[in-house]
């Protein structure tokens, strides 16, 4: 699945309008993730109704170099094509690390409202080579279906994974992984890692994070939190894709993957979950509301 970023500001006029940015970083790839984002964020655009709602721009980054300005409060960078480290030294990504200095100072002063974060996949990996938080490198074979993920034992006490099992299910699109978290880097960072890929006994390699909570405001997930139903099936029901699984997994790790689609405990609680409380969270502290 590609990659974006979104951006929610807050707008103190009489209607407190909460307006949100997308920075689209898929690259012009087609994908189901723009959609998944959209339909969050209008969901979210009802429950917040009280509060004036909220709405949306989009910013394509990676394609045309749209990055925003720091007139937002809410982030959401998601998952993309490619290798992380494609941007180095290209413009766009001066302009998104700027940016992300910019949001790291506000955020350090008390004295500014805070600005919320969530970094998804393609974008978790650049997020972890912005703070040096552990190694970028490429896998040996591609994540790509449904898998099982693990919280921590601090994981378990986390709000964005409140409501999840202590082993949760995500939509896992990726040929490069973030491992060896830097212990140096979160301890100056107060960063924690809230989930870990499965454990494989089998294999003896480095479990991938799959979630880092770098501050109160600030989140990374490996996984994408925002896939749906129909997202996952866009994928699966494609006779080519479900060669690809089969030639790569077998038939068996087929049937596995479309079962989880079906089972709503799996892919539909994480979509109705972490994203939904990352911006509960955020709405909540913007707003000051109980």
């Amino acid at each position: 699945m590609p990659i974006f970023t979104l951006f929610i500001k807050i707008d103190m006029g009489n209607n407190l309008k909460i307006k949100a940015a997308i920075i689209d970083l898929y690259n012009n790839e087609k994908n189901q993730g723009m959609r998944c984002i959209k339909d969050l964020l209008k969901e979210a655009d009802e429950k917040y109704k009280n509060v004036g709602g909220l709405e949306f721009n989009v910013f394509d980054a990676r394609s045309k170099g749209e990055v925003p300005d720091t007139n937002y409060d809410i982030y959401i960078s998601s998952g993309g094509p490619g290798n992380p480290f494609d941007g180095e030294g290209i413009k766009w990504e001066k302009k998104y690390f700027k940016l992300l200095d910019k949001i790291w100072t506000n955020n350090n002063n008390a004295k500014q409202s805070k600005k919320f974060i969530i970094f998804i996949c393609h974008s978790f990996q650049i997020m972890s080579r912005y703070f040096q938080s552990g190694d970028v490198i490429e896998r040996n074979s591609k994540s790509f279906g449904i898998v099982p993920i693990h919280k921590t034992e601090i994981g378990r006490l986390d709000n964005i994974l409140m409501g999840l099992p202590d082993i949760f299910y995500g939509a896992d699109f990726r040929s490069w992984q973030v491992i060896n978290p830097k212990k140096k880097v979160f301890s100056e960072l107060g960063a924690k890692l809230i989930a870990i890929e499965k454990l494989r006994p089998q294999v003896d390699l480095p479990r991938a994070m799959m979630a880092i909570r770098v501050s109160d405001e600030i989140i990374g997930t490996q996984f994408h939190p925002e896939a749906d139903i129909k997202s996952m099936k866009h994928n699966f029901e494609k006779p080519e894709r479900q060669k690809q699984v089969i030639d790569e997994y077998g038939e068996k790790k087929l049937k596995e993957m479309l079962d989880h689609i079906e089972n709503p405990e799996n892919i539909t609680l994480t979509r109705n979950t972490v994203i939904p409380n990352f911006l509960d969270t955020a709405v909540k502290s913007l707003r000051e509301l109980e």
